[in-house]
């Protein structure tokens, strides 16, 4: 297929890159770069199989024109769509930069390909759309109501995608993931964001030398060992999973949405502790104040994509994702500088 990945530059999305690349997909990266690395999409097209390619355009996913120009002249058949900005602290201090980045882009995205007949499209979401849960399993169907900017334009999305299918016929499948973690086992791609707010990152950059120290936020909720837990879901599950909303979508899938994780969680604690284990030393790190907004579990049920897309994660033990960041930020410590 010939595939257009909005945003394919940046973590997840170079990674979902050279899954289709390495599966004989051609595949368009539109990114402007702005969080995103020209190298990753080098890297991700070194992947080529049974003649798979990538190609990056530097571009806006708001220029209308100019997307709806690459779905013509590069006869997309499928959109892949990772462009968002993601800095939740920052979604509530600048929320007009959230609803018109992510928002408003997709609205221009949704009408080029209204324009192109393009009526296929996979939409990265996010575990943000349910806010503080009322239960520790969070299936689909749990309530929606975001806390923060950044979950609440993803939700809109999700909205809006239901209604370009409604009104226009283009089905779409949204990915809500939970903790996105790990990197490719080459060792060659991984986690590159500045600044750096995902956990396991800042543990490896605290035990490279790049940062003083963790710190644990909250060491009283009611867990077993104090500190929040999380599931985390290894960054090539999610492109399995990216593939096979794809795969859905061209059979005829109908619009709809799947949580991504691996259903068990794992303390903050945990992850210290799994990665001083993979890094052989201690970890320097402080117990602080919990952060205002933090719920003490959030944990995915994604029984809805194993029965449905038959999708099942490869990476379920917390040490396994984390041997494989630590393979990629020992080796590339200053990202993909």
């Amino acid at each position: 297929m010939r595939v257009l990945a909005v945003g394919g530059a940046g973590y997840v999305g170079s990674h979902v890159v050279r899954h289709l690349v390495s599966r004989g997909h051609l595949v368009t990266v539109l990114d402007n770069l702005s969080t995103g690395h020209a190298k990753a999409v080098e890297v991700a097209g070194k992947a080529a199989a049974g003649g798979g390619c990538a190609e990056l355009v530097v571009g806006d996913v708001g220029d209308r024109e100019r997307v709806g120009e690459l779905l013509v002249s590069r006869e997309i058949d499928a959109v892949m769509h990772f462009a968002a900005a993601s800095l939740v602290g920052e979604s509530m201090r600048n929320p007009a930069k959230y609803w018109r980045n992510n928002v408003g882009c997709a609205v221009e995205l949704l009408d080029a390909m209204v324009d192109s007949g393009v009526d296929k499209i996979v939409f990265s979401s996010s575990a943000a759309v349910y806010g503080e849960p009322t239960t520790a399993l969070i299936s689909e169907d749990h309530a929606k109501a975001p806390t923060s900017t950044y979950g609440m334009t993803k939700l809109a999305i999700e909205h809006m995608l239901r209604g370009y299918d409604q009104a226009h016929g283009i089905r779409s499948i949204s990915l809500r993931y939970f903790n996105a973690a790990g990197a490719h086992s080459s060792g060659e791609m991984g986690e590159a964001h500045d600044p750096e707010t995902h956990l396991i990152p800042i543990v490896l950059r605290t035990a490279i030398g790049l940062r003083e120290k963790v710190s644990i936020f909250g060491t009283d909720y009611p867990t077993e060992d104090g500190t929040c837990i999380r599931d985390y879901i290894h960054v090539d599950d999610l492109a399995d999973a990216h593939l096979l909303a794809m795969d859905a979508l061209s059979s005829g899938a109908a619009t709809t949405a799947y949580n991504l994780g691996n259903g068990t969680g794992f303390s903050v604690l945990q992850v210290v502790r799994e990665s001083e284990q993979a890094v052989g030393r201690p970890i320097p790190a402080t117990r602080e104040g919990r952060r205002a907004g933090d719920p003490a579990v959030l944990v995915a049920s994604a029984e809805r994509a194993a029965s449905e897309l038959g999708w099942s994660p490869n990476y379920t033990k917390l040490g396994d994702i984390i041997a494989s960041a630590w393979k990629w930020h020992d080796s590339h410590p200053h990202g993909y500088s």
